[in-house]
């Protein structure tokens, strides 16, 4: 019988990053395994996109989020309303598996459909996947306030958690905030790990040459002795960013920097990496060939982030034969160690040390670089996209019937102490 599954998330807009690469691939894969697969996310009006013959994209007239105005929001009326868009969508899409990529507005859905709220809507397995971590959320934008972080951790673990039946995250690093929500819960709920993955033949060593790494100097205005260094992500609190512009007041004018990627601290960063090094703002860049052929010239990545929950890019950077100077902390350590990576404690003197030494060791940079791209291969996304495939077909079973296929979570919740 044919997989139906529907998953929604808020993480979506046109120059949205991680999550919507994941969706974007699994809907891929959905058509070339032959299972119907709909997505449904804000936007600015609504409608549907067909996507390949098994595919689709619900858009829900939303409004901006407060916070991060460059994303919408559905909020609760969308399911709570009996006519409301999103219970319309799950009475003519009749899933097997519901999949919610959301901390905010949407978990409570997951609720409804467990208690059989959804008047027309059969039980669906319903399933949470943490693609980053409620607590980093709140710490980046709640620093030093103890009591917000004590108010999320209550959260996740007595209000979120115990929305599903089940749980997926795409680290170990990011399943590290709901194992310390499992504990205290009558319902036995499983906690399974999926990485997420990168376009291996898009992102290649391939691309990199002597005369497009020259045209990229004269468009940057940057000399070719220059070392260009780039950051490609979001330009928010939460990845980091002051420790790019500490970095880069250490390592001095020998060093260009290509800053690519969009949101609310764009300005700030680029006013204080202005004082003190030569860089370039590029925007961000929609064109994946144009990233890939970026990802493949410039002379290093750096990743400042050390509570990544996954990290995409860093991957994609990997798989282009860039050397990739990332935190020996959070999700990046899921695929990036010390002989693919050159990996630091996130902290300044660290990073610019990190940076120096891919410079300094011929032999040993080509080494990295090698196993680099090994490791990538591994997490390619059809692989990536197979196995979500493999383990929503198990959790639909453990939801209907109770069957195991062997396909055993990383860790089950555990009961309270009576």
């Amino acid at each position: 019988m044919t997989l139906r599954t529907l998953h929604l998330t808020n993480a979506w807009h046109p120059n949205s990053g991680g999550i919507a690469t994941f969706y974007r691939a699994l809907l891929a894969t959905a058509n070339e395994v032959g299972w119907r697969a709909r997505l449904i996310v804000p936007a600015e009006d609504s409608g549907f996109e067909p996507v390949g013959a098994f595919a689709g994209i619900y858009y829900v007239k939303a409004p901006r989020a407060p916070i991060s105005p460059d994303y919408r929001m559905m909020y609760p009326h969308r399911y709570l309303a009996p006519g409301g868009e999103i219970r319309l969508i799950m009475r003519d899409e009749r899933p097997d598996l519901v999949e919610i990529c959301d901390k905010y507005t949407l978990p409570y859905l997951g609720g409804m459909l467990r208690r059989g709220w959804m008047p027309g809507v059969a039980r669906p397995a319903v399933v949470g996947l943490s693609c980053e971590r409620f607590d980093d959320n709140v710490a980046a934008y709640a620093a030093g306030n103890s009591q917000a972080k004590k108010l999320a951790a209550a959260y996740v673990k007595y209000i979120y958690f115990a929305l599903f039946d089940h749980h997926v995250a795409v680290s170990s690093y990011t399943a590290e905030e709901l194992e310390q929500a499992s504990h205290g819960h009558d319902v036995r709920r499983g906690v399974w790990i999926r990485p997420m993955g990168v376009e291996v033949d898009l992102f290649h060593p391939s691309r990199a040459g002597a005369g497009k790494r020259s045209d990229l100097c004269t468009r940057m205005g940057a000399p070719e002795r220059s070392r260009l260094l780039l950051y490609a992500g979001r330009l928010a609190p939460e990845k980091n960013l002051p420790l790019l512009i500490q970095t880069a007041r250490l390592l001095g004018p020998e060093y260009h920097w290509l800053i690519a990627g969009s949101g609310p601290a764009r300005d700030s960063l680029c006013e204080q990496l202005g004082q003190c090094a030569s860089f370039t703002y590029l925007g961000h860049i929609s064109d994946r060939e144009a990233l890939a052929d970026l990802f493949a010239n410039v002379d290093a990545f750096v990743h400042p982030n050390p509570r990544e929950p996954f990290g995409i890019a860093p991957l994609e950077v990997m798989a282009s034969g860039t050397p990739l100077v990332g935190s020996n902390e959070g999700g990046v350590a899921t695929y990036a160690n010390e002989s693919n990576a050159w990996l630091a404690a996130p902290a300044p003197q660290a990073f610019a040390a990190a940076v120096r030494q891919i410079f300094s060791d011929d032999k040993d940079r080509a080494k990295r670089l090698c196993h680099a791209r090994q490791t990538a291969e591994r997490y390619s996304w059809s692989a990536a996209c197979l196995r979500f495939h493999e383990l929503y077909r198990e959790l639909v079973a453990r939801t209907r019937d109770g069957a195991h296929a062997g396909c055993e979570p990383a860790f089950y919740s555990t009961s309270p102490v009576r």
